[in-house]
């Protein structure tokens, strides 16, 4: 049914936003878990066939809330053509700490619930956008070691920060980008010079 909506029509973004709103309050508020479809519909004041011609699930509504707007905290730090550098690196690190402070207070009873659904999302955008700052700097066009050095810093990078917030988000993030710069400025010289 979801394949039939008109995405266009002011009606089908309204009551997406609906279900969007009283999802991300419901967030704030209870533990995901405890969340259930009814719960949704009935703050958002849509049918439960509402819900589902827009999402198969409620894990399909945390992807959309929480990991499609991540991207924006990276472009906020990080020109669209720059190139992978100790700028961008402290930039990507800055903005992932920004990232998790901001979904933190967003789902503030749910958030060690829904990390995990979100992190395999922002993972992926963020070894893409990683992966494509590496193909503009790098001599080498050998696709598996760009990808390769995509992932390392993209989970070394996802892995201290998602630390950093769990273990209370003490530092503020430029702080912590200093903190992780020296482990970082290794992979991202010998990338840089050898490949």
């Amino acid at each position: 049914m979801r394949g039939m909506l008109n995405v266009n029509d002011p009606r089908v973004i309204r009551s997406s936003q609906l279900i969007l709103d009283a999802f991300s309050e419901l967030l704030r508020t209870r533990s995901f878990e405890k969340i259930t479809i009814g719960d949704i519909t009935k703050r958002a004041g849509v049918n439960r066939s509402t819900f589902y011609a827009h999402f198969p699930d409620k894990f399909s509504l945390v992807d959309r809330l929480l990991g499609e707007g991540f991207m924006n905290f990276v472009h906020d730090k990080i020109k669209e053509e720059a190139k992978f550098s100790e700028d961008t690196m402290r930039g990507i690190v800055i903005a992932l700490c920004e990232y998790h402070q901001a979904t933190n207070k967003r789902c503030i009873k749910s958030y060690d619930e829904v990390a995990p659904f979100i992190e395999k999302n922002i993972k992926a955008q963020l070894e893409d956008f990683i992966y494509d700052l590496l193909r503009r700097t790098c001599r080498t066009r050998d696709d598996q070691t760009l990808r390769l050095s995509a992932v390392f810093v993209t989970w070394s990078a996802y892995g201290a920060t998602f630390r950093w917030n769990a273990d209370g988000g003490i530092d503020p993030p430029n702080v912590i980008a200093e903190k992780i710069m020296p482990l970082l400025s290794g992979v991202l010289q010998t990338t840089v010079q050898r490949i």
